[in-house]
């Protein structure tokens, strides 16, 4: 389990950075917390959603990816560890 604060979605920003992805916090009309600009490596996410939507649709988006696990710096290994555990559940 991922708990809901703002140092995990840092971490969680820091895994995306790690795959060679931006984050973004804008406003628009999303129908989800975030999506993926298509064919780019950018993460849009909605600056008004809470702090759990925000974690939520980002381990939504990094469960979809392919990720390289050797680009994953030493210090985010756990917080992946805990990531794809959640993923294997589902």
């Amino acid at each position: 389990m991922v708990a809901f604060t703002q140092g995990n979605i840092d971490k969680i920003e820091e895994l995306f950075k790690d795959q060679g992805y931006k984050v973004r916090y804008e406003k628009g009309t999303f129908k989800t917390g975030a999506c993926m600009l298509q064919n780019s490596h950018v993460v849009v996410v909605n600056k008004f959603s809470n702090l759990e939507m925000k974690i939520q649709s980002l381990i939504s988006i990094l469960n979809e990816i392919e990720v390289d696990e050797s680009l994953i710096k030493e210090k985010h290994l756990t917080i992946y560890a805990q990531i794809t555990k959640l993923k294997s559940v589902s």
